[in-house]
């Protein structure tokens, strides 16, 4: 638990940005695909490096990866790929670079098959928000038999950056659980 600049008892965000993530994203239930897809996108970016760094250079995402819309993801050159290696606005790691036009292309192909990537994602938890009652961060799982599942079909449909801690880290993200711990201010277990 962290008492941030604010003097609210969170989960974790001691600074502004941080704050501002835990507040008003994480944990809460998305069902847009775009935004779905970005969050996709950021949680494989952050594989090896710390979530804030991501925050960070969200914007340079966005920037780069055409505001997350996946058609034209799906659709970037080599060329692309490898101007986006130069900016300083995104992690510039060549093999998570190309992952994302991947990534999009797969997004794609789950839209056509199911009618949204919503309706694929939200069925991996009964369409229903799993939340959790956990006493700190440090009881908080890294894995589970959820996030195992939607790992192994995303790898299967030809994802990459999508192992089940990612996955997980995605799943807490996007609010398809809910993993406020007690004491935190957006615990309903407070």
């Amino acid at each position: 638990m962290q008492v941030g600049f604010d003097g609210k008892s969170r989960c974790f965000g001691a600074s502004p940005e941080y704050a501002a993530y835990h507040d008003d994203e994480w944990g809460v239930p998305l069902h847009d695909d775009r935004h779905l897809f970005e969050m996709l996108i950021l949680e494989g970016a952050q594989a090896g490096l710390n979530w804030e760094t991501v925050l960070k250079k969200r914007e340079g995402y966005r920037r780069v990866f055409k505001g997350f819309d996946v058609e034209a993801v799906s659709a970037m050159t080599d060329e692309e790929l490898e101007a986006a290696r130069n900016d300083p606005g995104i992690v510039r790691n060549k093999l998570k670079i190309k992952a994302t036009r991947q990534n999009a292309v797969v997004f794609l192909l789950i839209q056509k098959e199911f009618g949204s990537f919503d309706s694929y994602l939200w069925a991996f938890v009964g369409n229903a928000p799993i939340v959790n009652a956990w006493p700190s961060m440090k009881a908080v799982p890294v894995t589970t038999a959820e996030s195992d599942a939607l790992s192994k079909d995303l790898k299967a449909r030809g994802m990459s950056f999508v192992g089940s801690t990612i996955i997980y880290a995605y799943m807490q993200a996007v609010g398809l659980v809910n993993d406020h711990v007690k004491g935190c201010w957006k615990s309903q277990r407070a």
